[in-house]
């Protein structure tokens, strides 16, 4: 259907028509968002302004979106302190405004002499109501439009999906997604920075998301370091981080083993290779993190300690399932040497099969009540006896550093 043609509004004030059109809107439930556009301001960076109705807590406000050429800003104001702001803001800062409602666009532009023109068009399909529900919003996780996802490739420059990274967008939603979770359920203390390290950074997509989560999704301070061993992807991100204004993110040469932080929060490590997934579950526990999560991969260690149990020995005699059997003790006894340093531990699928084949999140959460370390121990011994395995590389670790008895 085509455009319907915006018409001029007859009035002897227009931007007073307009910011009654404002609150009519807001009074009716009809208001979708406000654009504010053409800056003129003092502050060089600003490009434009969002504003769209939330409740927050049980009262009513506006929500501020301002959009920086690398990085956007979220303020919440009440009512009538916000719709004071867009009034003291036009056309002192801002030149042009849509308001887009329910049933219709109305903007206001303003020329090069000042001289206010306020147009009105019909919209050519009813639109939803912005909704109310700020706790809602945030289950979105991230936004398409985040400045990091465009540096990354993500995105492209008007912030649309690039088709072949939509299995990588997923991936990172979904991360953030179990994040945030873990991240509540920790209750780490707010006045002090988020400490996160994520091994194996690579070009460091989920080591921007989460950045970006706590930074501007929860407005955490945050200090994030991405560890890696190809200096051209150290120094990509480096760049990167600079150039989009994310103070607290750093990316340093290295890996588990040579990159040992005294004290972290957040311990990550997706995709290790087979002990180094043990090494980063070492470190996290050793550095006291209130979380840890890990996607190991290539599970070598234990297949050639295992025999094959009875009644068991008639499926494991093919190499497929003695493999698959030996990834779930593997990873099995990660959860319970885990549980056994006083963790709260899952295993599950991270991501559909249909994304990435390195699937299988460990995640931990640190408990606030003692846990039975010895009943633990003890099914750990009782499944290494019923397979014949005699050493798992993170037993080794714990044992070395005190934090688990020897046998």
């Amino acid at each position: 259907m085509p455009a319907v043609p915006a018409s001029p509004l007859p009035t002897d004030d227009p931007r007073a028509a307009f910011l009654d059109q404002l609150r009519l809107a807001l009074n009716e439930g009809r208001w979708v968002k406000l654009v504010l556009a053409r800056h003129v301001g003092a502050e060089a960076e600003l490009e434009r302004t969002t504003v769209k109705p939330l409740t927050v807590k049980g009262q009513p406000r506006l929500g501020f979106v301002l959009r920086y050429r690398t990085r956007d800003i979220t303020r919440h104001h009440a009512v009538e302190e916000g719709l004071a702001e867009i009034a003291a803001a036009l056309p002192e800062q801002f030149r042009n405004a849509h308001l887009q409602t329910t049933d219709e666009t109305v903007q206001l532009e303003f020329g090069k002499k000042g001289k206010a023109r306020l147009h009105r068009s019909k919209a050519q399909q009813p639109q939803p109501a912005a909704s109310a529900e700020h706790d809602r919003a945030k289950q979105r996780w991230l936004e398409l439009d985040r400045p990091f996802l465009a540096a990354l490739g993500v995105t492209d420059r008007h912030g649309a999906l690039v088709p072949a990274m939509s299995r990588k967008w997923k991936q990172i939603n979904k991360f953030i997604e179990v994040f945030a979770h873990a991240f509540t359920q920790a209750g780490l203390a707010t006045e002090a920075p988020v400490r996160v390290a994520d091994f194996g950074s690579g070009k460091g997509y989920l080591t921007f998301a989460i950045h970006d989560y706590l930074r501007h999704g929860l407005g955490r301070e945050a200090s994030v370091t991405g560890v890696e061993l190809r200096q051209d992807m150290v120094d990509l991100c480096n760049q990167a981080a600079a150039e989009l204004d994310h103070p607290g993110l750093t990316f340093e040469h290295g890996d588990v083993r040579t990159v040992v932080p005294a004290r972290i929060d957040v311990m990550i490590a997706l995709h290790a290779c087979d002990v180094a997934t043990d090494y980063a579950i070492h470190t996290g526990i050793r550095s006291q993190a209130a979380i840890i999560m890990c996607s190991p991969c290539c599970h070598k260690e234990l297949r050639p300690q295992m025999h094959s149990p009875e009644p068991l020995g008639p499926m494991l005699q093919f190499g497929l399932h003695m493999g698959q059997q030996a990834e779930m003790l593997t990873d099995g006894l990660r959860a319970l040497y885990l549980e056994a340093c006083g963790y709260e531990t899952k295993v599950f699928e991270f991501v559909s099969l249909e994304h990435t084949s390195k699937n299988k999140m460990i995640l931990a959460v640190k408990r606030s009540a003692p846990v039975d370390v010895a009943s633990r121990l003890a099914r750990i011994q009782a499944l290494k006896a019923f397979y014949g395995v005699n050493e798992h590389c993170l037993e080794r670790l714990l044992q070395a550093d005190g934090l688990l008895p020897s046998n």
